[in-house]
């Protein structure tokens, strides 16, 4: 069944800390209460690492993690464990690392070494409550010396690893580009395909200050806005996922592992394109996590211009998006 819910920034920013954010269970028991089921986990390395040592993390953070764990073992929600930034490579800020994943020997060794950490910390832990998604977000084809052999090649390796240590963990890979490329050399690798739900980019980014490519953006308008040299509506939102449709067509599971909405795009144009966006989730059976519960994109909070709130759990709720994604799960859950 495909699996709805959030994305969650613990360990997502900062550098080595000894307090790391615990679980949220206030949004936790949100989740619970709507029947979401799906908690992305976006891990920073840099939390359990000093001065670069990759291969003598801290104990004491990643007992946190355990708690996290927990805390959706509790209420039935699946975690997706996600290395957000993983040695060598992060798609913000990739110049604070010291070595580069898809050239530097260590810096492969390292991911390998983590994701055989994890896979040995949580042996005998179901698929069903725990998921590893390998790397988020890996970089355009070319960037920072990235090919496709070379991206197969380290996540083939990295598959054999984990499985050699626990067979039967449930593993998931973000497309290239971004998230946004499909990879169907990888099809037969046996894991979920995970891709992302941010174009058109005029849209989802309005006046974001981290990307140049929002600079002279016009204020955003959907359907029919342009980006990329395209016209934007659901048919065209439906051309952009047919490379994914086709690995899934070859028997690949697939999953949005982010999509959203920044905070300046006024609300009824964000709720126009999140309906085309859930109907095209919909038609193709797909699960989804909105980046993020709580924040500039999330389902709290946000403070676009002109949005309606209601109160749960000492939160600021969208309502009109929250009914848009209860209405858009291919089962939904009663509430």
């Amino acid at each position: 069944m495909p699996r709805y819910g959030f994305n969650f920034q613990w360990m997502y920013t900062g550098e080595y800390s000894t307090e790391p954010l615990e679980a949220d269970q206030k949004a936790l028991d949100f989740m619970q209460q709507f029947g979401f089921d799906f908690a992305r986990i976006p891990v920073n390395y840099f939390y359990f690492t000093r001065d670069f040592d990759y291969f003598n993390p801290d104990e004491r953070i990643l007992a946190y993690l355990d708690r996290y764990l927990q805390a959706c073992q509790q209420r039935g929600i699946h975690m997706s464990l996600n290395l957000h930034r993983a040695p060598g490579y992060c798609i913000n800020f990739n110049d604070l690392e010291k070595h580069n994943l898809w050239q530097d020997e260590i810096a492969q060794d390292a991911f390998v070494f983590l994701w055989e950490l994890f896979a040995q910390r949580y042996r005998g832990v179901p698929s069903s409550q725990l998921s590893f998604d390998l790397l988020n977000e890996p970089p355009e084809i070319g960037q920072y010396g990235m090919t496709r052999d070379i991206h197969e090649n380290l996540m083939r390796r990295t598959v054999a690893a984990i499985r050699a240590i626990d067979p039967h963990r449930e593993m998931v890979i973000d497309g290239l580009g971004g998230g946004n490329i499909a990879m169907p050399e990888l099809a037969d690798l046996g894991v979920v395909h995970s891709g992302r739900g941010y174009q058109p980019m005029t849209v989802s980014h309005y006046r974001a200050e981290w990307w140049d490519g929002s600079k002279g953006m016009p204020m955003p308008t959907y359907p029919d806005c342009e980006w990329d040299g395209k016209t934007w509506n659901i048919d065209t939102l439906r051309e952009y996922y047919r490379p994914w449709l086709e690995i899934r067509e070859s028997g690949v599971q697939v999953h949005i592992g982010e999509f959203g909405c920044y905070k300046y795009t006024p609300n009824d144009v964000a709720l126009r394109w999140f309906r085309d966006l859930f109907q095209v989730y919909r038609e193709l059976g797909w699960g989804f996590a909105l980046w993020e519960f709580s924040g500039n994109f999330g389902i709290a909070g946000h403070n676009r211009p002109g949005v309606v709130y209601e109160e749960f759990h000492g939160y600021q709720i969208d309502r009109e998006l929250l009914n848009l994604m209860l209405e858009s799960r291919v089962q939904p859950a009663s509430v």
